[in-house]
């Protein structure tokens, strides 16, 4: 039964409680009889007025209602009369109504159609891996963001992509894996190739240019995420055997240092890990380049002093905003 049907029934028997003390000629029996028909009254007007009130503000419920039946029963017809005005006033006036909520918002279109440049930073932007991890968001959705996801840099969507290869829906999981497919298939087909032109090399300097760029495939599919477990092993020790065959022809590259210490660190050998750091860094590889890769080494060697005077030195340093957290924390450890 609603609101107003207790509302109205509440009016009825209240106008009949008035009516029994107008027409009883006795006072005490006049006032029993108003009395024994005003509770029943009060208690459909509290019953009616307590279901206007918002869930949030209705318990606990028996308090509730004993409150109003109190204000109703008590204070006759004025307390009747009031309670009635202050729930027409709280519905009637738009200024006494509390703010509404939004229960849901459209999810925003996303066009497949754009650049990758834009679709990249858009996604860095709003949080692509929370929107393709959000199951209740529509499928088709998350289908077109998957399908935008694979305009951007591998290093991006790779790691996303990988995630997704245990979500529930079926289609993104093969599209998932599809992608990440197609991109270590490409990656191999180059590792193929370039496998073949290093057996044809002949003198030194050629065969360190194409072990530079066979290493830096290798690399790819490690930094990628495209390869795990065992198949990530692999990976690592070609890379970096294709990596000091490298540096044999090619022995003041600085960027082929640094690679040599991050997979040398890779593999956890860290005294010489630090020495190729260094040796890129005397060839002039700016500080900003190797400095991170020494404090996350001296992390790794738990030289917890040493990480606080690496990044110390990188605090006036522009264009690092991704560091800053890392930065921001150390500053004040």
């Amino acid at each position: 039964m609603g609101a107003s049907k207790f509302g109205l029934m509440a009016l009825l028997t209240e106008l009949g409680a008035l009516q029994a003390l107008l027409v009883i000629e006795h006072a005490d029996q006049a006032l029993l009889a108003y009395l024994a028909i005003h509770a029943p009254a009060s208690g459909l007007l509290a019953l009616a007025v307590y279901l206007l009130i918002p869930a949030r503000q209705s318990r606990p419920r028996a308090s509730v209602l004993a409150l109003l039946f109190s204000c109703i029963f008590f204070v006759p017809l004025l307390g009747f009369v009031g309670v009635v005005i202050g729930a027409l006033l709280r519905h009637l006036l738009p200024r006494l109504r509390a703010p509404q909520r939004f229960t849901a918002v459209r999810l925003p279109d996303l066009d497949t159609h754009e650049s990758s440049e834009k679709s990249s930073a858009g996604f860095r932007q709003a949080g692509v891996r929370q929107f393709l991890k959000n199951e209740r968001a529509p499928v088709p959705q998350r289908l077109r963001a998957m399908v935008a996801l694979s305009h951007a840099p591998s290093r991006i969507g790779s790691p996303v992509l990988r995630e997704l290869l245990g979500d529930a829906e079926d289609d993104l999981r093969l599209l998932a894996y599809g992608l990440l497919d197609g991109r270590e298939k490409q990656l191999n087909a180059s590792i193929h190739e370039a496998r073949q032109r290093l057996a044809a090399s002949g003198d030194v300097a050629e065969r360190s240019t194409v072990a530079h760029q066979l290493a830096a495939l290798y690399w790819e599919l490690i930094y990628q995420g495209l390869v795990q477990g065992d198949l990530l092993d692999y990976a690592v020790g070609e890379a970096l055997r294709h990596t000091e065959t490298a540096l044999q022809g090619l022995t003041d590259d600085p960027a082929l240092h640094l690679q040599h210490g991050r997979l040398l660190q890779q593999l956890q050998r860290f005294d010489e890990a630090d020495a190729a750091y260094r040796r890129a860094r005397e060839l002039g590889l700016p500080a900003s380049r190797v400095v991170p890769y020494l404090a996350e080494l001296a992390f790794a060697r738990r030289d917890y002093a040493r990480v606080k005077s690496l990044l110390a030195s990188m605090q006036d340093w522009e264009g690092l905003s991704r560091l800053q957290p890392v930065l921001r924390f150390w500053g004040h450890a």
